[in-house]
C-alpha cells in the first residue's frame, strides 16, 4: 500500500466540500491535519484516486494527487497527527 498526498483548491465562492470530503473519507486510512491537504493510504494509483475524486469538484477547481516517497519532516502537529505520519509514511 502506498501513501498519497491529496491537495485541492475549490474556487467557486461558498463551494460545498461535503461530497469531496466524503469521497476522501471513504478511504479507510486517511490523515487530515491541514486545511486542504489530506494523505490517504491505498492500493489505488494516483490516476485512480484522481478519477474517484474528480466527479466531486467543479471544472474551475484544482486537484493534486501525488505518491509520497516515505521521507518526510514536520513540526507543530499534535501527537495523533504526528503518530499517523510516523506510522504511515
Amino acid at each position: 500500500m502506498a501513501s498519497y498526498l491529496i491537495g485541492y483548491d475549490l474556487n467557486k465562492p461558498e463551494q460545498d466540500y461535503k461530497e469531496l470530503l466524503d469521497a476522501i473519507k471513504s478511504f479507510t486510512n486517511w490523515w487530515h491535519c491541514l486545511d486542504s491537504t489530506w494523505i490517504v493510504k491505498t492500493d489505488l494509483t494516483a490516476v485512480q484516486i484522481r478519477d474517484k475524486l474528480s466527479p466531486h469538484i467543479d471544472k474551475n477547481d484544482e486537484l493534486l494527487v501525488a505518491k509520497l516517497s516515505g521521507e518526510a519532516a514536520w513540526v507543530g502537529f499534535n501527537d495523533e497527527c504526528s503518530k499517523w505520519l510516523s506510522n504511515n509514511l
